[in-house]
């Protein structure tokens, strides 16, 4: 059940990551969802690695907005990068 729970922190993550990352993404609205998703599963494991979180628990919502907004601006840079080419 965790792994649901934080797919919806995830999607949460990344309408608020693009709230506050305004700007056309290459990817559009799916890609940036799905980019919180990542950020708020990488949360999670990164979180319980360094030992923030037990083994049991999630990213917290602050965490999985912070990875969702660490992976929107790496995909910004690298599809900018790419498209400019």
């Amino acid at each position: 059940m965790s792994i649901i729970w934080t797919i919806i922190i995830g999607f949460v993550a990344g309408l608020i990551a693009k709230m506050l990352m305004p700007g056309r993404d290459p990817g559009g609205f799916i890609i940036t969802i799905l980019l919180g998703i990542v950020g708020a599963i990488v949360a999670t494991y990164l979180g319980q690695a360094i030992g923030w979180y037990r083994a049991d628990q999630g990213a917290g919502f602050i965490g999985a907005i912070v990875g969702a907004v660490i992976l929107l601006a790496i995909y910004r840079l690298i599809r900018g990068r790419s498209t400019h080419t």
